[in-house]
């Protein structure tokens, strides 16, 4: 079962952590470098064209306090996150900002344009419930200021201009907040997906990793402890008949006690099979059929072909398919003899598990046993091909025995030796 590493944190969540994007330092820094480069424009003006009187010193004292109550607000009381409601402090500032420019406007027409900054601050960190209106304000303030000062015939522009730029920069920035909003929200689903997504995955890890350790067990611990129930079942049956036959049959139960044993440390250890550990597949199987074999059955083991060096993983789904196939041969097909063959191609590899039992209807299910909770051999072999990429099929007719044949791709290897033209199928060498 794998695990998820310490995922790395996207963009969108440093932003939602603190960190703030580098494309979102962009238009405050613009705002800001409009409003000095205005301010410093219309008071270069005033000083140029509009100054004389006793109001001097006043318009003056405004232009400090205008501009150092802009410069005090960017850190006294900056500017709300984006979907973020604004603070009272930011809402006390903005309202000082737009009643000292509104005197100053009133003394000094020159000041005009500064609105479009303060404008644009509005805008940009307020909600439009709250933007709207700022914005209607100053521009009407800014339109009041043209009238009162023009000369002459009234040019229709100095009505007109304020509030069509207006009308226009405020319509972009409400929908350039709303379509924020709206991938926030993308954003916030999408983050909420993976989240779930990944929770998902771990889950279906743990179940899948769950089955693979029911398919161990009962390929292992549970056929172990089948087969001595089977061996010291008989042996009770002939303990006074026949001394010596329930004697062997407790040597017998003894050796799969002890192999079930080594399994089962095995099996905790790093869950690979022990025959595996030491042989190959074909030697494992070969072992395999050899144990397999007893009073009332033969099983013999076939190699066509070299297998070569097999993923650890595929080689042991291939034993535990055999184990599982030869233990429902042992326990429900009453069969005689049985074969193992082993078939390697270039891109391919096979087992074939065939009998000469009593069979059943492939179509459908085969019966269990009286008292007995059975029936997850074959799921369990399916699924171990499954896993490894390939397919599992079950072929019998009943009176004519049992073929289970599982096919698992493999990595190109080395070319396989010729196949024997004597070598036959299995199946037809398996006959009662």
């Amino acid at each position: 079962m794998g695990h998820t590493g310490r995922r790395k944190t996207g963009p969108t969540e440093r932003q939602r952590t603190g960190h703030i994007d580098p494309d979102a330092r962009l238009l405050p820094v613009l705002v800001h470098a409009a409003f000095f480069l205005l301010l410093g424009s219309s008071f270069v003006r005033f000083l140029t064209r509009d100054q004389g009187g006793a109001r001097t010193g006043w318009v003056l004292a405004l232009y400090a306090v205008f501009c150092l109550l802009y410069v005090l607000g960017q850190f006294l009381a900056p500017a709300p996150r984006p979907g973020s409601a604004p603070t009272t402090r930011h809402l006390a500032w903005l309202g000082s900002v737009s009643a000292v420019w509104s005197v100053l406007l009133a003394l000094a027409p020159s000041a005009t344009w500064c609105a479009m900054p303060l404008l644009f601050a509005g805008l940009y960190a307020l909600p439009p419930r709250f933007a709207v209106p700022l914005a209607a304000v100053l521009t009407a303030l800014v339109v009041a200021s043209e009238i009162r000062v023009a000369d002459g015939t009234l040019n229709p522009n100095m009505v007109v201009a304020p509030p069509a730029l207006a009308a226009v920069a405020t319509a972009v920035l409400v929908q350039l907040q709303r379509q924020a909003a709206r991938q926030r929200v993308l954003i916030d689903d999408l983050v909420r997906t993976r989240r779930d997504l990944a929770a998902t995955e771990r889950r279906a890890g743990v179940l899948a990793e769950r089955q693979r350790l029911a398919a161990e067990i009962h390929d292992t611990v549970a056929q172990g402890l089948s087969s001595q129930q089977m061996l010291l079942q008989a042996a009770e049956r002939v303990w006074r008949t026949d001394p010596d036959a329930a004697h062997g049959h407790v040597l017998k139960a003894a050796e799969i006690t002890s192999r079930a044993l080594a399994e089962a440390r095995r099996f905790v250890h790093d869950l690979a099979p022990a025959d595996l550990v030491e042989h190959s597949l074909s030697a494992a199987l070969g072992a395999l059929a050899e144990r397999e074999s007893g009073p009332g059955l033969t099983v013999e083991f076939r190699l066509d072909g070299d297998p070569g060096p097999l993923p650890e993983r595929t080689a042991a789904a291939l034993l535990r398919i055999a184990q599982g196939a030869l233990a429902n041969v042992r326990e429900h097909a009453a069969a005689t003899r049985a074969a193992l063959t082993l078939t390697c191609l270039d891109d391919q590899i096979s087992l074939d598990v065939a009998d000469n039992g009593r069979g059943f209807d492939a179509s459908s299910p085969p019966a269990s046993a009286p008292g007995r909770a059975r029936g997850h051999g074959l799921p369990a072999m399916r699924i171990r091909a499954q896993q490894s990429g390939g397919t599992l099929s079950v072929e019998s007719t009943p009176g004519e025995g049992t073929v289970v044949t599982v096919a698992v791709p493999v990595a190109p290897v080395a070319p396989v030796a010729p196949v024997d033209p004597g070598v036959r199928d299995s199946r037809e060498e398996l006959v009662p």
